[in-house]
Formats: C-alpha cells, sequence, structure tokens
C-alpha cells in the first residue's frame, strides 16, 4: 500500500507513530531553517514540518504546488 494513513485522519493518538502519506502539495511556506508543507488528499489536508536538513534539500530541488508526493 503507498500510504498508511489519509490526510484527514491524524489525530492525537498518532503521535509518535510512523505514518506515511500521500498527495498533492497544497502550499509550501519557508521560515529560515524550517519548512511547512500543507499536504492535501481528497479526506482533508495534514500540515507537515520540514526539519533543516529537508528544508536544504528543497533548495536544490523545489517543490511547487500541485506535486504529488509521498
Amino acid at each position: 500500500m503507498y500510504r498508511s494513513h489519509t490526510c484527514g485522519e491524524l489525530r492525537m493518538e498518532h503521535v509518535g507513530q510512523q505514518v506515511t502519506l500521500a498527495g498533492w502539495i497544497q502550499t509550501v511556506r519557508k521560515f529560515g531553517s524550517i519548512t511547512f508543507v500543507d499536504l492535501r488528499d481528497r479526506y482533508g489536508i495534514t500540515q507537515l514540518l520540514l526539519g533543516e536538513t529537508l528544508s536544504a534539500q528543497l533548495d536544490e530541488q523545489p517543490l511547487g504546488r500541485e506535486f504529488v508526493i509521498q
């Protein structure tokens, strides 16, 4: 299976668990060394927080609106 949960399904009881999401990028916001990505699927939206390492990789290969990621 290509995802373990949907974007609208995640709740506080999932904290600490490893999950796999898939969907379309709605927005990307960079704030210094961190990046926020709003990931959307047909069930909802989940905000992803990317740390310094992933943010640096995004400088080399930027994500755009409506890109599909997993």
